[in-house]
């Protein structure tokens, strides 16, 4: 809808009024959540050639080599033939050593990125390969519930879970049940994360009394620690500091396909939004502004925006704000609480955003 429409502090100017996600509420049917299982577009191209390791990190090369090799023993169907019947009705027996692997490492250090080559270099078709984070597979088992899903994903090669987390008990029980039923059927995992298998769930809940399913899931997966310092601060300069609100509100109206929405108003937005349907709730959206930016008042509130920069660092939309600098959302207390390193995650991919959106400002 086009009109003529003055920004505040400025002449009238005749630009197209930019989106609210505030005023968004998408429905993601069941079929769209499994068929969107694939590597985001930030990392539809990348392969194990496109990532550049850094040269004082062995690890990093090393990972490269693990994870092709891995890719290549993925060549039949279910190499391990486990999950298949045999004469006489028998099932074979479940493979007896890791089924997959873990890329441990901090945030930055191009886990994602070797997750995503790794789905692209196995040889099967992209319909016998998963690829999501860890959210958006328990949401899976939601909208489809625990035996469909089973049954959904049982045929598959490779399952991706990026970004693993256990956040409560709930979560480490269903995990671990159907990770424990898809490597019985073949399928092999791989996943990211910033905790080790054995330390999840350290510091966001009774760990200790979920260590049987903890360590169950840990015997799924050979860690592969990858080392190094976060690749989107490697060498460039600090993020943009905010921008005035005036300079925010201009943008989003000479920006198509910008939304602009006031901080805490899209906060409590996401409070009513299911966090699976984050990413459809960035469809069509080429730029996100946000005036008044301030601290987020509350954990939930805080795990809710995680997901949301993760999905539009994901789909690579830029963020413009106003108010206070991305390093300043959340309290020292969360900093340095269970979920710190989620946080530093979301700060870190904030602020690579942030740094996208500077040409959206005129100079």
């Amino acid at each position: 809808m086009s009109s003529s429409t003055a920004v505040p502090g400025s002449s009238p100017i005749a630009e197209t009024a930019p989106l609210s996600l505030c005023a968004l509420e998408p429905h993601v049917p069941a079929d769209r959540l499994v068929a969107e299982m694939v590597p985001p577009p930030r990392f539809d191209s990348v392969r194990f050639d496109t990532y550049v390791p850094d040269p004082d990190q062995p690890s990093q090369i090393e990972a490269v080599k693990v994870l092709s090799d891995f890719a290549a023993g993925l060549g039949g169907a279910h190499a391990t033939g486990a999950g298949k019947r045999k004469w006489f009705g028998k099932k074979a027996a479940a493979p007896s050593g890791p089924r997959g692997v873990y890329l441990d490492g901090g945030y930055g250090v191009g886990k994602t990125h070797l997750l995503a080559s790794l789905w692209h270099a196995t040889p099967a078709a992209p319909s016998l390969k998963a690829f999501g984070t860890f959210v958006e597979l328990t949401n899976l088992v939601g909208a489809l519930g625990f035996q469909q899903t089973v049954k959904t994903l049982s045929g598959h090669r490779l399952l991706c879970i990026d970004e693993f987390e256990l956040d409560d008990p709930g979560d480490t029980v269903l995990v671990s049940s159907l990770l424990s039923r898809l490597v019985e059927a073949g399928v092999a995992l791989a996943a990211t994360s910033n905790t080790l298998p054995g330390k999840l769930g350290e510091g966001r809940f009774a760990a200790a009394d979920f260590l049987r399913e903890i360590q169950g899931l840990s015997s799924h997966f050979r860690p592969l620690r990858i080392d190094g310092q976060d690749y989107r601060h490697r060498g460039l300069p600090d993020a943009p500091p905010p921008y005035s609100e005036e300079q925010v509100t201009k943008a989003a109206y000479a920006t198509e396909g910008a939304s602009l929405d006031d901080f805490p108003a899209l906060l409590d937005h996401l409070a009513r939004v299911h966090p699976s349907r984050y990413g459809a709730l960035t469809d069509g959206i080429r730029a996100v502004c946000l005036t008044e930016v301030q601290p987020v008042p509350d954990q939930s509130t805080a795990l809710r925006l995680v997901v949301l920069a993760d999905r539009l660092y994901d789909r690579e939309v830029p963020v413009l704000a106003s108010g206070l600098p991305f390093d300043r959302l959340f309290s020292e207390e969360m900093l340095n609480g269970g979920y710190r390193k989620k946080y530093f995650r979301a700060i870190s991919r904030l602020t690579a955003l942030a740094r996208d959106a500077k040409g959206l400002v005129a100079q």
